[in-house]
């Protein structure tokens, strides 16, 4: 048998399994303010796959982060999660996702601010819509704060990922991530928002 056609035959015979297991992945995506500081938390999750920084929510096609950080194109940072619900529930992303932003600033979080910096939950169906509904109104009952709730839940629509050099932007450049993080008083804030953890 010649080297080509073997190699094809063992392609036909992977490529099943490599579809069935891209299709047993989900997909979730949350807007907390730079996109920079919602990777990391994710990351850490057993059965998170992939976490990849962009835009969603807007208006214009193919946005830049120059027109996204403008606050022209309607679009807010985000990070898109793949994930094994196998090893890892939507829940418990949700879970992550209140505890690291501050649910109570409109169009801001910490010292970024403009639309494009909202909070909100882009679910993908509605199996995700009822669940992040269901985590809404249990954080409005166990809220450690008196201000409202101002978190947006919206449908997802097209994602664009971000500029290469936005991902995995603390580990490439941890000194820049770790000032501006201090710098904007994230964990400060989210300290004084849900108490020490």
């Amino acid at each position: 048998m010649k080297p080509i056609t073997t190699l094809l035959i063992s392609l036909m015979l992977i490529a099943p399994y490599a579809i069935a297991d891209d299709k047993q992945y989900e997909t979730a995506t949350f807007a907390g303010g730079c996109f920079w500081c919602m990777e990391p938390p994710y990351d850490k999750l057993d059965g998170v796959i992939s976490t990849t920084s962009g835009y969603i929510g807007g208006h214009k096609k193919d946005p830049t982060y120059k027109e996204v950080s403008a606050g022209t194109t309607g679009h807010a940072e985000v990070v898109q999660i793949k994930y094994d619900p196998a090893k890892v529930s939507y829940e418990k992303l949700l879970s992550v996702f209140w505890m690291n932003i501050d649910p109570t600033t409109p169009d801001q979080q910490f010292c970024d601010r403009g639309s494009q910096y909202r909070s909100a939950i882009f679910y993908h169906d509605e199996k995700q819509k009822q669940a992040a509904e269901k985590s809404f109104r249990d954080i409005e009952k166990t809220r450690p704060f008196k201000q409202p709730i101002v978190t947006q839940l919206v449908q997802a629509t097209t994602f664009y990922p971000a500029e290469d050099y936005h991902q995995d932007y603390y580990q490439r450049n941890p000194l820049r991530y770790k000032y501006y993080r201090y710098a904007c008083g994230r964990d400060a804030r989210l300290e004084e928002v849900w108490g020490k953890k």
